[in-house]
Order: structure tokens, then sequence, then C-alpha cells
């Protein structure tokens, strides 16, 4: 089979669709760059993709090597934009970092992050947890973590593994039951230093589990590293609907992108009668994503299994059963809208550099 050129892979690509963007991927701006290689067979293919496992992205990935047909190696690589400087990224091998929020306390903000990392991790991808709620850090018992940090002689820090993710954890530096005791510019010094003096390496998703409500945790966060994309957890009870639309106002307020609204909580499946009972009303979470036109990224059952996946450091999303797979279908949503984001992005860049060059 002869060897397209370069022009030519690019208008086959031109059969490769994104399917929320609707339109194809050359049109839209997505591929970086293509490079034929004679001498070694092979042809390189730079995409502007960046949810590395989301559903969505690896289908088009899937659909870019159909597209090539040819008999030459294929190398696809992704590359996004942040629109930051390279020298001043605090976190340079993380290529996203998403922020899971909530307006208030008790509506499980810890179990959805926990569960967001651990499903990411599962499917494949290469995940930090960073346990940013200092004043009620309890991820490490979430996750079962019974290691501490180690340090280097450079004296950073070195996160420990759990279920295949570096987790780094305020518990971790206190003393059982020691209570956290901090004002507002310590928050921002012990912050600091718990991501710019760990080693997390590279990271396709650091997943930041916050404090809930709208602090200085929260603050130093967007004002100091580059949050892709933030999870909004509520319960559909409207007490937390109205907290949770303070959160969003926050995020608006620092231009943060939100990736979606998951409602937790949403039903109790009975185990004994087999019924459903929406304890803390339902439909909550629909409704508050419909009126501030975001998406809904699903509901959690309220299930001892999860619970006890808690206490027993066992994230439910990697058990089977429904509530599982009502966790896994969230993680699927969650990384396919971070990759909607930096999608739309790279192509308002390109066609702003268009209208400009025009």
């Amino acid at each position: 089979m002869d060897t397209p050129d370069a022009d030519e892979i690019r208008e086959r690509l031109r059969s490769v669709a994104d399917p929320d963007l609707g339109d194809d991927i050359v049109s839209l701006g997505l591929v970086n760059d293509i490079t034929v290689d004679h001498d070694d067979g092979r042809i390189y293919i730079d995409l502007a993709l960046g949810a590395p496992y989301s559903p969505t992205e690896t289908e088009m990935a899937a659909a870019v090597r159909d597209a090539v047909d040819t008999d030459y190696d294929l190398e696809l690589s992704a590359t996004v934009d942040r629109g930051l400087d390279p020298d001043e990224q605090v976190l340079p091998g993380v290529k996203n970092i998403i922020a899971v929020a909530s307006g208030k306390g008790g509506v499980g903000k810890s179990t959805v992050a926990v569960n967001l990392a651990a499903g990411l991790a599962d499917m494949g991808a290469r995940v930090g947890l960073f346990d940013a709620d200092i004043y009620g850090p309890n991820v490490p018992r979430m996750m079962d973590a019974s290691e501490r940090p180690s340090a280097t002689e450079d004296e950073t820090i070195v996160p420990p593994e759990e279920h295949g993710m570096k987790l780094m954890s305020m518990d971790f530096l206190l003393g059982e039951d020691d209570p956290v005791i901090f004002r507002g510019p310590m928050v921002h010094n012990v912050l600091t230093q718990l991501w710019e003096d760990v080693e997390w390496g590279y990271l396709d998703y650091m997943i930041v589990d916050l404090p809930p409500g709208t602090g200085d945790t929260q603050l130093s966060l967007l004002q100091s590293v580059p949050v892709a994309g933030a999870v909004v957890v509520t319960t559909p009870q409207e007490v937390a609907l109205d907290d949770a639309r303070k959160g969003l106002r926050m995020f608006g307020e620092h231009e943060t992108p939100v990736l979606g609204i998951v409602e937790n909580m949403s039903t109790f499946h009975c185990p004994d009668c087999g019924g459903e009972h929406a304890i803390f009303g339902e439909g909550g979470g629909r409704r508050l994503a419909d009126e501030v036109d975001l998406p809904f990224l699903g509901e959690i059952p309220l299930d001892p299994a999860i619970r006890e996946g808690g206490d027993e450091g066992k994230p439910v999303v990697l058990q089977d059963g429904d509530t599982g797979e009502a966790f896994r279908d969230f993680v699927r949503q969650t990384a396919n809208m971070q990759g909607i984001v930096h999608r739309n992005r790279e192509r308002r860049q390109r066609e702003g550099e268009s209208a400009h060059v025009e």
C-alpha cells in the first residue's frame, strides 16, 4: 500500500467527527501536526485531545487509526495548550486538575472524589488524589492508606500509592486524632507546600477533594494552580441545592470550567423490601443542572455499600453491582466533559487565530 503524504492524511482525517462539537477534527483545528517518516516507516499524528482514557476521545483516536489506513506504523500523541507559561506552571507534569466541591458538608463530596479518582485509575489513567480538606481530612481512611509519605534527600515528599494512584493529605502529617487549627494565611502556606513539594510526577488527572463551602482553601487552590475543571456535588434536597449555587458562583468568578453537577444520595435502595425511597427528595440535581445550563453527570444512590466501601478503604466504583456502575458512568461522563472543555478551547483559539490572520 502506498504511503500518503501529510496533506493526504489530513484529508482522510476529515472523515473523523467529533461527536460533541459537531464537525470533523480537521475543521475544528484538533489536528496539531502530521509527520511522515519514510526512513523508519512511521506516521506521527499529534491531536488536541486532553482527557486521557475518556470514552469519547478513545473512540476518536480509534477512528483516526481507521481513517489513516496505511501499512506504516501510526503513533498518536495528544497535546493541548493550557494557555499557561511553562515556567509559571505549578504542576507542569499534571494534565488535568479536577476539583470536587460542594456548597455544604454532609453531601458525600469526599466519597465522590475518592470514587472519581479510583474510577479513572481503573480505566488506566495515571491519577493523583489530593485531600485538600485541611480541617477534616479523611481520604486516607477511605483509601485504607496505612503507608505514610517518605522524604527524599532534597526534602521533597514522596506520596504513598493505593489502588493505583498517588495520595496526599493533611492527615498524613498529623498525629492520630490531632485537631487542625489554622488561620487563613496558614491555610495557603500549607496547601502550597503540599502540592509544590510533593513528587507527583506525570499524571493524567489530579483529583482535589476540597472542603465544603467557599473559604480560604478553595480560593488558594483557584488562585494558585490551573484547575482544568470542577465537579459540584449536591443531594436532591433544597438546602443542599442552595449551597451548591454558591459554589457555582465561586467557580464562575474565577473563570473555572464546571464540568457538571452530580447528585449523591439520590434514592435509597431498600435491601429488605426491594423498593426505592427518595429520602432527600428527588430530581434536585438534574433541575439545578438544567437551571444553570450545565451537564448533569449522574445520580448516585444512597447505598450501604458506599459507606462500607469508604470505611474499609474499598471504593465502590471498583465493585460489581448497580451502585458501582452508577459511579463508573459518572466517571465516564466527567472524563468526557473534561475532553469537551479542552477541545472547545482549542477550537476557539484556532478560530481566533484565523480571524486575526484575515
